[in-house]
């Protein structure tokens, strides 16, 4: 049956899953790439340590005809990062990740942005933008998995690939929701966003994230889930906007180890 009129039967909205594909769909272009390397430690696994290659992440564009991100290695004030330049676009840089939660729930990062994006709004789908954001893509255990839910997942990887993932955890830096502020996607409450820095405060300098992602992932989602795959970008398409921003550094840590800030 066509995609499009198995949504219809179904009485799902079309644009609704289309959320959900550009938000979500990350291991279609990356499952390929491998996974994460052996455990650097009890306590601790790198996923995220950047070089001129930037292998295995890699770019992905989520819409034909859209205008891409520009995405580079840098080192940028002594640290060897990504640096993502946003004009009036939007594509992500991703790689699939394996990670046992129960040992190591925290990911860590440092990230920087030259200034949030005044035109944004994460209210409303026109004003969907961020300086900048980590994707974090997650599969849920099967009974978390209600029959309209597992209908609604069926029509997406229909339409966009198998491997369109259950759900997914934005950590963004905002212009103006406060700190704390978690609430669904414009598009899909498949994808949960959750304000970690807001405001221009400490824009144009490195500032270190620490969040537990076995948490966050339970409280939206449920138990049992499991991350998958991970994703930065700055994202500017919606408002027209520019961001240059900066990621470096992602490792899962155990909850009483600390990030390696060295």
């Amino acid at each position: 049956m066509d995609p499009l009129a198995l949504a219809r039967r179904l009485g799902v909205r079309p644009v609704s899953l289309l959320g959900l594909a550009l938000e979500l769909v990350l291991a279609s272009a990356t499952a390929a790439q491998g996974t994460v390397a052996p455990s650097d430690g009890p306590g601790l696994r790198w996923v995220g340590r950047f070089d001129a290659t930037l292998a295995p992440w890699q770019e992905i564009r989520l819409k034909s005809g859209q205008r891409p991100n520009t995405f580079r290695f840098a080192v940028w004030d002594e640290v060897k990062a990504v640096e993502v330049t946003s004009r009036a676009s939007m594509s992500l840089l991703g790689r699939p990740i394996t990670v046992d939660l129960n040992a190591t729930p925290v990911l860590c990062w440092r990230w920087r942005i030259g200034a949030t994006l005044s035109q944004a709004d994460m209210l409303r789908r026109d004003g969907d933008d961020y300086a900048a954001r980590v994707y974090v893509s997650l599969r849920l255990p099967a009974s978390a998995l209600g029959l309209g839910l597992r209908a609604q997942l069926a029509l997406a990887r229909a339409m966009w690939g198998p491997d369109v993932p259950d759900a997914a955890i934005n950590y963004v830096w905002d212009n103006r929701q406060p700190v704390g502020t978690t609430r669904p996607n414009a598009y899909t409450d498949r994808a949960q966003m959750i304000v970690l820095r807001s405001g221009d405060g400490e824009a144009g300098r490195w500032v270190w994230e620490r969040v537990d992602v076995r948490r966050d992932a339970t409280r939206l989602f449920g138990p049992g889930t499991e991350a998958v795959q991970l994703a930065i970008t700055a994202d500017t398409d919606n408002t027209q906007s520019f961001a240059r921003s900066g990621f470096a550094d992602f490792h899962f840590v155990a909850v009483d180890r600390a990030c390696e800030e060295g």
